[in-house]
């Protein structure tokens, strides 16, 4: 090797860590292993592009999925609390495959008194037991709920054979159903109207002490389950808690209900003229036309004066719902309406609000209000609502959502009055249920298995609309911090958020907060908001009326970004890690122009003298034996061996630019952590102000355990804080300052105290 050759060599070297050789000995150690690296990509995990699902993330060219078309007679009978139904489904097989028989589910058997449901909880005594709990639980008298399926048959009338197996009923079909073609078949069934505010679920009716139902219909009809050509049917059972995969479909309804209620519907109602008074008609037809603040289609007197009385008579509602995947209702003489009208985009959509005068003031002041944010928030961040209406409905103790129409609870004291909390419950349940529209109902994941994709996406979104509503009662600066509790918990009571709904422990934080948490860390920390909020538009846009799976949505996201993010869905998906970073050691140098002993150990690997080192400056650490006093005022414009260098390669210009630090600290950051996440450095200096650094979490990529970092400054650092506005989830801030707090939590309390 040449001379000059060699300083360049050495010349790296000085500019760069040094590593010893391992010896034999350690060498002999080491073991082969898989790739156990965090930044691995994420194929093992994910299934294998197809036509269907690209490996961009987007549907393929030869996707598919089926259309279920939906007639149906309903008749609510109030006074049996019964619900009866006649319907013709129409399905369309748009897969490649040929169908020997369709899955169609049953939710309402889960509530047949020899529904297994009950059975697959453990768990002691309650603490207490209503009457009406204690006698169906140990008296021999539960409710007599579940399908009544009276017939099902082909369209000349005869029968066709069918199996139920709990939550599900198998339609045995006469004749194989070849690709492209269409089957039409009837089903007449009628079921009794459970009481949820005695059993719960997400269906039913609320008693009042006047005597009146407030009907909250959902779940209500034999539905066909989904069917594609990558996973074949989606048929696991419902056992009340994850919710369900549908197929789009046009819906024709009437529902028959007494004359003196008022209903609202998925769809849009056909007949408003027979249904309305006049002047509710004339009300009708005014909101479509009223923006900002929401007016009355049924006032609260007119509400007050109906539920005085229960006519025997009737009205039938006609309702019309075009490319939706659900169909549910509510109905009662008690509803009080109001409308306002939403402008997105090219499209007006009109913003709902029913409720009895027991929800008042509450929501006559919020709901509606609250109703238009979401859409407009929603919209931003996906796609313009592409449906007629949004409605939402007052009932107790309620949180549900279906296509254009949710049940959400909150109500004021009977005096009137309520809390901020009652207020921001009320405002919450509302702008989440109202989100569903988006995540499940248009982009229509499969939530019988994958929670997340509906619960968490949409309660990420919730956070910005909410937000965007009131910042003072929904302040989003510590949505990262709430989680960490959870997730600092006794591992063997955590799931993974990739695991099916009804096998994890902690339901809310699992399906809802966590994801919801990632997705805010993601768009916040770690992409940016812009490109986050691109590639999250792209994901709702392609799979808007399709059936997107998790890997659709892992891997859109990265399409759109240009962004590996693979490690990051591994450790916050996958598994059930933990974020720790902490500050392990910090050192102070200084410069020098005359070699260190490392410089001399540097020399004599390459077999020279220091001499004939090349000129260079030297960083020497405050706590080494070689350090003076002297160097702490020296600055690197004191040498000339960095003076002859900017003469000598800079323009006048350039040189006016250089800013040549005076401080360098050497830190260390440790990760007792499982997840790998970004460093987020906050400097603060002798004088006061402050400088933050972050580090991204590639950082971490060939040390698992602790990194270093030299970090120049021109003014000496007082303080050094990682994640100063708890942003990444770090579940110990113990270890994320220096100096280290040496204070005792008791201390650090009484002087929290005494600043509030």
């Amino acid at each position: 090797m040449k001379k000059i050759g060699l300083i360049a060599c050495i010349a790296m070297f000085v500019c760069t860590p040094f590593f010893g050789q391992e010896t034999e000995q350690e060498l002999e150690k080491q073991q082969a292993h898989y790739n156990i690296s965090k930044f691995k990509q994420l194929h093992e995990e994910l299934p294998t592009p197809n036509k269907q699902h690209t490996a961009s993330g987007a549907p393929g060219y030869e996707y598919t999925q089926q259309q279920v078309d939906y007639k149906m007679n309903i008749v609510l009978d109030e006074e049996n609390n019964k619900l009866l139904g006649n319907e013709t489904i129409t399905y369309h097989n748009n897969s490649k495959d040929i169908l020997d028989y369709l899955w169609v589910q049953l939710d309402q058997n889960m509530r047949a008194p020899d529904s297994e449901t009950p059975d697959i909880s453990g768990g002691g005594p309650d603490v207490l037991y209503n009457p009406a709990k204690f006698t169906k639980m140990f008296m021999g008298k539960p409710f007599q709920g579940g399908f009544n399926i009276e017939f099902i048959k082909d369209t000349n009338g005869n029968d066709i054979n069918y199996m139920i197996n709990k939550t599900m009923m198998r339609v045995d079909l006469p004749q194989p159903l070849a690709s492209g073609e269409t089957f039409v078949f009837n089903i007449k069934w009628w079921y009794n109207i459970n009481n949820y505010m005695v059993d719960r679920g997400r269906s039913g009716y609320e008693a009042f002490p006047d005597g009146n139902n407030l009907y909250v219909i959902a779940q209500f009809f034999p539905r066909l389950a989904v069917y594609n050509n990558v996973e074949g049917w989606q048929n696991l059972q419902f056992w009340g808690r994850s919710e369900f995969a549908l197929e789009f479909g046009n819906y024709d309804v009437t529902i028959t209900t007494p004359k003196d209620h008022i209903l609202n519907a998925t769809g849009v109602i056909q007949n408003p003229k027979e249904v309305f008074t006049k002047e509710q008609y004339k009300r009708y037809q005014t909101a479509q036309n009223t923006y900002n603040n929401p007016i009355f289609i049924v006032t609260p007197e007119e509400a007050k004066k109906a539920e005085k009385g229960k006519s025997k008579q009737t009205k039938t509602w006609k309702i019309y719902a075009e490319n939706v995947r659900d169909f549910a209702f509510a109905s009662s003489r008690k509803f009080i309406w109001d409308a306002m009208a939403v402008q997105l985009g090219n499209q007006k959509v009109m913003a709902y609000s029913l409720y009895p005068n027991e929800g008042n003031p509450l929501w006559e002041e919020h709901s509606t209000r609250a109703v238009a944010n979401t859409l407009e928030v929603y919209s931003k961040h996906t796609f313009d609502y592409p449906y007629p209406h949004a409605t939402s409905i007052n009932a107790q103790r309620q949180g549900m959502e279906y296509p254009m129409i949710c049940w959400n609870g909150g109500r004021p004291n009977e005096d009137g009055k309520y809390s901020d909390r009652t207020k921001k419950g009320m405002i919450g349940v509302i702008t989440h249920e109202v989100g569903h529209n988006y995540f499940p109902m248009i982009v229509n994941s499969d939530e019988r298995q994958w929670t997340w994709m509906d619960e968490g996406i949409n309660s990420f979104v919730e956070i910005l609309a909410e937000y965007n509503y009131d910042p003072e009662l929904f302040p989003m600066d510590k949505k990262a911090k709430d989680i960490t509790r959870y997730m600092s918990g006794d591992q063997s009571r955590l799931s993974p958020i990739m695991s099916q709904g009804d096998n994890v422990f902690n339901f809310g934080a699992n399906a809802y907060a966590k994801p919801a948490a990632g997705l805010f860390i993601l768009r916040n920390t770690i992409m940016g908001p812009e490109l986050f909020d691109h590639a999250f538009k792209t994901y709702a846009n392609r799979w808007k009326f399709k059936h997107p799976t998790p890997a659709d949505f892992f891997r859109s996201m990265e399409d759109a970004s240009a962004m590996d993010l693979d490690w990051f869905w591994r450790g916050w998906f996958y598994t059930t890690g933990a974020n720790d970073i902490g500050i392990k050691e910090v050192k102070k140098y200084h410069i020098t122009d005359k070699p260190t002993k490392q410089a001399e150990n540097l020399a004599k690997r390459y077999g020279i003298t220091v001499d004939q080192l090349p000129p260079a400056l030297y960083l020497i650490s405050e706590d080494s034996e070689e350090f003076s006093e002297e160097l702490k005022g020296k600055k690197a414009e004191d040498y000339s061996v960095l003076n002859d260098y900017i003469e000598n390669n800079f323009s006048t210009e350039e040189k006016a630019t250089l800013k040549a630090p005076k401080y360098f600290y050497e830190l260390k950051f440790e990760k007792p952590g499982d997840l790998v996440m970004p460093i987020i450095v906050e400097f603060e200096y002798e004088d006061g102000t402050k400088e933050r650094k972050q580090y991204p979490a590639q950082i971490w990529r060939l040390n698992d355990k602790e990194v270093t970092k030299v970090f120049p400054s021109s003014k000496a650092i007082t303080k050094i804080t990682i994640d100063p506005d708890e942003q990444t989830a770090d579940i110990d801030t113990s270890n994320n300052s220096w100096p280290k707090n040496t204070e005792s939590k008791f201390e650090q309390f009484k002087k929290s105290q005494i600043k509030s």
